[in-house]
């Protein structure tokens, strides 16, 4: 099948697409920090650049789009229906890169969350930022004593 969209447009189109302060990014920081959360964005120190570092616990959070990163299951998730070989090595890639960062993470003894737009579409935002919430909190207290 071919694309609907002529070359000069899709490459356009996908020129468009940020990696960092995506609006379900933002959606999160802005959320951590009304909650007394202060953090770093995008630490080249830690592997992964991870969206969101919290260095007092020791935690790191990564926003993921779920196109590019393959989310199973999931909505958003569709391969596409031009150069879906290449496509899919790319986001398969994609996963590999996720797996490696999050062990390379674990094994430093940072806590590694990880969470999906499709979790932040309205009828799921609330419960996903209540449940970064309460693994937070959980943290915090863990280290008061």
């Amino acid at each position: 099948m071919a694309d609907v969209h002529d070359k000069q447009t899709r490459s356009y189109n996908m020129r468009q697409i940020k990696s960092q302060d995506t609006k379900p990014e933002l959606l999160v920081r802005k959320f951590l920090f009304a909650n007394g959360f202060r953090y770093k964005l995008h630490d080249k120190q830690l592997s992964g650049k991870p969206d969101i570092v919290l260095p007092r616990l020791k935690s790191v959070i990564f926003v993921h789009g779920c196109f590019w990163h393959g989310h199973d299951n999931c909505k958003y998730f569709v391969v596409p229906k031009t150069r879906t070989e290449w496509w899919l090595q790319k986001i398969e890639r994609n996963k590999q890169l996720n797996m490696e960062t999050l062990l390379r993470l674990k094994n430093k003894d940072w806590t590694v969350l990880s969470v999906f737009e499709c979790g932040l579409k309205s009828s799921k935002k609330e419960r996903t930022l209540t449940k970064i919430l309460k693994h937070l909190n959980n943290i915090l207290n863990a280290q008061a004593n």
